[in-house]
């Protein structure tokens, strides 16, 4: 299933910018950078309860966010992309 992640991550009190990097170091492990706090991620649930617990242990609740949309695994209907960023198949080959 297609997860979509966002994230907001306060950086001006301590330990932020750390929060921060592991965050999107998780995330980038797990998924594609669509935009600079959102990724999406092909997880079957087991992988995005895993993940889903491991972000939330990264963040301190009382400064930060984590969202979470499911998409399921007809996300095809459900995503549109308009502007310069080109698409990208997210069950196609990854080249890094």
């Amino acid at each position: 299933m297609l997860i979509l992640i966002t994230y907001d991550v306060n950086t001006t009190e301590s330990g932020g910018k750390r929060r921060l990097r592991q965050v999107a170091k998780k995330c980038t492990a797990h998924g594609h950078r669509v935009q600079n706090s959102v990724f999406e991620c092909l997880l079957d649930a087991a992988q995005y309860k895993q993940l889903k617990a491991e972000l939330s242990a990264l963040i301190d609740q009382a400064h930060d966010s984590l969202r979470f949309y499911e998409l399921g695994n007809h996300y095809q209907t459900k995503v549109d992309h308009i502007g310069a960023k080109p698409g990208y198949d997210p069950e196609g080959v990854l080249m890094l």
